[in-house]
């Protein structure tokens, strides 16, 4: 991997971060994808099972590091916002509670407004409005080892046939020009 490249990172969070974490897997000039937590009111570092209790105001996140010179942060938004039902509050699929709430943070100025052109362009395709949250960046927590990658291991659980096979097939299709070379 060369070094000095331009990199940005931006933290997104859309329900189950195993979801997203496949979903910008395959996406061209993203260079790593870290699942996490952010964005809680308790202090420490929050474990996978204290967030899912919903009880420390963590969200599931994914830190997304991508190369501008290869994919815009405009369309890293548009694929995170049309991944996921950025509509439904606290919500994905079966996944119920703030921990999967639909959240962009932002890390400056530039960040911020992508995000909120973003929510405005893709609004008119939704019936119901964006409820995405879009907030200022705040101390990011990696998950356990366990959840780094977890589609990429874990392809035959049911949760991964399911929910998130799906979700890449969709992805495939509507995104295909952003996408890795891959196996369809």
């Amino acid at each position: 991997m060369i070094s000095n490249k331009n990199l940005e990172v931006v933290t997104v969070g859309g329900g189950c971060f195993w979801c997203v974490e496949a979903v910008f897997n395959e996406v061209k000039g993203v260079e790593k994808v870290v699942s996490g937590y952010m964005g809680g009111t308790v202090p420490g570092t929050p474990t996978y099972r204290e967030v899912c209790s919903g009880l420390t105001g963590h969200a599931e996140v994914v830190q997304v590091t991508f190369d501008p010179s290869v994919i815009s942060l405009e369309d890293v938004l548009v694929v995170f916002m049309t991944s996921h039902d950025p509509t439904t509050l606290n919500r994905q699929g079966g996944d119920v509670g703030t921990q999967y709430r639909s959240v962009i943070y932002y890390n400056n100025d530039k960040q911020k407004a992508f995000a909120h052109l973003v929510a405005k362009e893709i609004a008119p395709f939704y019936e119901n409005p964006i409820v995405t949250e879009i907030s200022p960046v705040e101390t990011f927590h990696k998950a356990e080892d366990d959840h780094q990658k977890y589609y990429a291991n874990n392809q035959t659980a049911p949760y991964c046939s399911a929910v998130i096979t799906p979700k890449l097939a969709k992805l495939r299709k509507m995104h295909a020009d952003k996408l890795k070379n891959v196996t369809v």
